[in-house]
């Protein structure tokens, strides 16, 4: 099946949260289909030295990694659809409820995260064993491996590929926003990072300032 947007993520990332809920309002309004894959900061950070990051940062990482397990778990069982829910799921559980920024701060993960979270969606508790299943790692280094290979390295989550498999196929990391754009305002968002993605040469603008993270 063609799609219109492949949206890589790892579940642990709150600027991709924010950034997936846009995709999903933009999906709301125009009936945009997306494939949901996978990016693993565990693996994009593998070779850094974690002392150098803020003290939380290995434990979320590797718990990202471990619920792209079952993510990838998921797909296989339940299909992409499957993904998106979990995804959904997951994101409301750790980032609109505000536990990420607690995680962050040091507070511990919740020993129900994970099967609440397939719970509320309606999938099969028994997937969370997939987050010790170390086979499905060669998935999640495929897809992360494909995702730098669109960009290129020293990017994060997410990253977007626009018309996957086609001549127009192109892709960037980001947009990372702070607030969920809603309505005209998200496919306006959408219209211009499509048109900024598809622009040959095109590589990148940013800034700094940002405003406080905004999960709602």
């Amino acid at each position: 099946m063609a799609h219109d947007l492949e949206f890589f993520f790892d579940p642990v990332c709150p600027f991709a949260w924010i950034t997936s809920r846009w995709v999903r309002e933009v999906q709301d309004q125009t009936g945009y289909s997306v494939r949901w894959r996978f990016i693993s900061l565990a693996i994009v950070n593998e070779e850094k030295d974690y002392s150098q990051f803020p003290p939380a940062y290995a434990l979320v990482h590797g718990a990202g990694k471990r619920w792209l397990r079952v993510a990838a778990a998921i797909d296989d069982s339940a299909g992409n659809d499957g993904v998106a829910a979990y995804y959904t799921a997951l994101g409301t559980r750790l980032h609109t409820s505000g536990l990420s920024r607690e995680v962050l701060g040091g507070a511990p993960l919740p020993d129900d995260l994970l099967v609440g979270a397939l719970t509320d969606v309606g999938l099969d508790p028994a997937l969370a064993a997939a987050v010790d299943d170390e086979s499905l790692d060669a998935r999640l280094r495929s897809d992360t491996e494909t995702a730098l290979g669109r960009t290129g390295p020293d990017v994060g989550t997410p990253i977007l590929t626009f018309a996957p498999g086609t001549d127009a196929e192109n892709s960037l990391f980001g947009p990372v926003i702070s607030r969920i754009p809603r309505g005209a305002d998200a496919v306006a968002l959408w219209d211009a990072v499509r048109t900024l993605a598809g622009t040959p040469g095109f590589a990148e603008f940013k800034r700094s300032l940002r405003d406080e993270i905004d999960f709602s």
